[in-house]
């Protein structure tokens, strides 16, 4: 280890080379909170040339790498390796270019997802993906988990708003995938790169797609005495072949917690309300307001609001942003899950998490994408209790399975990292995961980024198999647990 550090500190300044423990703390982990692990050694380059030169010392010595943004993820993607180096990409913050011609960014992996946005309001442009942790997380994250946000049903996840990539192998090679145009030949390896989770590469440039600025923007707050009912009014709305930028659902426990930290204005007497976003020209959003004021209060919608300006619309959404932090506020841990299922499954899967959360004795709060069916139910619970993770954790692999069995995928935006991986062996079969493996092959053949995460081994997924959930023990029991 001396002998590395020692190395590494003759490639880069030695403020950017951290080891001692007390200087490695805040890499533990990420937002999923629930594992921990000190990393060997941190490294902050400054430029592609420092990556590249880092990638290759580690290389030489057969050591892993872990590549990290803002540490915002929830499937602890970027958990750090006890052997390895965790590289972070926080000084690489950047917007090297807005071309406003041809409607495009291009920016370092650190700038955070919000101030594309902000730099290129100016221009009367944006950037459409918005995580909710968008004022905080970065885009070369959401690049390698594909992140979404409350404008994806419309505009789609991150892959849909890229262009082009430049991307840094294990092999110290530097390479650009995709393009300044809206195709390029070949085999779409921008696709494949975009949700990778840094097993393929480490991204260091991204060039992304703006938008213009919608002419309006209004939002309709429809309350819902039924969870089951708001979710058909979600089906009732797709069905009617109208497409709003936005359409969320939180449930009776997730509106307290927001109303009491954000003070959205939210009835907090209903048992779901939906939030659902229309936008484009004047004309547009007039005509689908009305449509869908009907449609809501034809599907039992209780109370049905539109905001009466944009003050009050960014207070509708403010709540929901805020939900996952409010949450916090009201129960010592929570678990925050990620899986997508067709729209149509909506009122059975609320059902189905209602019953177990009974059945474990857990609260769920339920904050979601509801129109693209991606589900964030949040599993409150108290870490400090004995054996109560472990029930936390059954109880979403049970949730997890369940999305597979109607239809859907173990993951909508979150990503794979650690939490899922056991998962993995629930949605894919054998051949499939050896495809996989054998991607991963291709683009780093040594096996050292970011080792251990998103695809199992065949081996334990035959482990997993043998006892399903994990029957009170951590899927990664080398991890130091909060």
């Amino acid at each position: 280890m001396n002998h590395l550090i020692s190395e590494l500190k003759s490639l880069l300044p030695a403020e950017s080379v951290l080891y001692d423990r007390e200087d490695l703390r805040p890499f533990e982990c990420d937002g999923l909170s629930v594992y921990r692990q000190l990393p060997m050694v941190v490294v902050l380059p400054d430029t592609i040339e420092e990556v590249q030169k880092v990638v290759r010392l580690c290389r030489e010595h057969n050591v892993p790498v872990v590549a990290r943004g803002a540490g915002t993820g929830l499937s602890g993607g970027a958990l750090p390796l006890e052997n390895g180096v965790l590289l972070s990409l926080a000084k690489f913050k950047r917007i090297i270019d807005i071309d406003v011609e041809n409607a495009m960014a291009t920016v370092e992996p650190g700038v955070r997802n919000l101030a594309i946005s902000e730099a290129a309001s100016r221009f009367g442009l944006y950037y459409a993906p918005d995580p909710s942790s968008q004022i905080a997380c970065t885009i070369g994250g959401n690049v390698a988990e594909n992140s979404g946000g409350v404008h994806c049903l419309k505009y789609g996840l991150t892959v849909h708003n890229i262009l082009m990539l430049k991307v840094v192998t294990m092999e110290g090679e530097l390479l650009t995938i995709g393009g300044q145009t809206l195709d390029t030949p070949g085999y779409d390896l921008l696709a494949l790169m975009t949700g990778s989770e840094g097993l393929l590469g480490i991204i260091v440039e991204v060039t992304v797609k703006l938008l213009p600025k919608p002419e309006r923007a209004q939002v309709v707050l429809a309350a819902f005495d039924d969870v089951a009912r708001a979710g058909e009014a979600v089906g009732a709305i797709i069905a009617a072949g109208i497409i709003p930028a936005g359409l969320e659902m939180m449930d009776r426990l997730a509106i307290q917690a927001a109303e009491d930290f954000a003070h959205a204005g939210y009835p907090r007497d209903a048992e779901a309300i939906l939030l659902c976003e229309l936008d484009g020209t004047h004309a547009e959003v007039s005509e689908y307001i009305m449509e869908v004021r009907k449609i809501l209060t034809d599907n039992g919608a209780t109370e049905v609001r539109t905001a009466k300006d944009e003050a009050e619309r960014q207070l509708f959404w403010k709540g929901r942003k805020s939900a996952f932090p409010a949450v916090g506020r009201i129960s010592p841990d929570y678990y925050c899950m990620d899986g997508t299922i067709p729209r149509s499954q909506l009122p059975r899967v609320l059902r189905q998490i209602s019953d177990w959360s009974a059945e474990y004795g857990l609260p769920v709060a339920n904050v979601f994408h509801a129109g693209d069916g991606n589900l964030h139910p949040l599993i409150l619970f108290d870490g400090n209790k004995p054996g109560e993770l472990e029930r936390t954790e059954e109880f979403g692999s049970r949730i997890l399975d369940l999305c597979v069995e109607v239809g859907g995928t173990i993951t909508g935006e979150h990503g794979v990292g650690v939490e899922k991986i056991d998962q993995m062996c629930t949605q894919f079969k054998s051949a499939e995961l050896a495809q996989f493996h054998a991607i991963k092959a291709a683009f780093d053949p040594s096996g050292l980024l970011n080792p251990g995460k998103a695809i199992p081994t065949l081996h334990r997924c035959a482990e997993f198999g043998a006892m399903h959930v994990h029957h009170g023990r951590l899927p990664h029991a080398e991890l130091e647990r909060f």
